[in-house]
């Protein structure tokens, strides 16, 4: 088990105080403030964002070429056998 023992008694007051205010622990606060430091000093290392995931996936999976078919009432009905009404 890891440990992390802050000697400083303003750091671990204000670990507390953000702890009681937020409603965790005083780990939870001072692992979130560290991953936002780190996410600021490093912004290389942090998680790509969802338009930056969403522009890597539409790269790897191109549409396909236009058929010229159009999609219209009665392709849908071909799809469901639907005939003419």
């Amino acid at each position: 088990m890891a440990s992390l023992y802050i000697k400083d008694s303003e750091t671990a007051e204000l670990a507390a105080e953000l702890a009681s205010r937020l409603g965790v622990t005083k780990t939870e606060v001072v692992r979130d403030l560290l991953r936002r430091r780190r996410a600021e000093l490093m912004p290389e290392a942090s998680a790509p964002s969802i338009h930056e995931r969403l522009r890597a996936w539409r790269a790897s999976h191109p549409l396909g070429e236009p058929t010229g078919l159009e999609a219209d009432k009665a392709f849908y009905d071909s799809l469901n056998d639907e005939e003419d009404d």
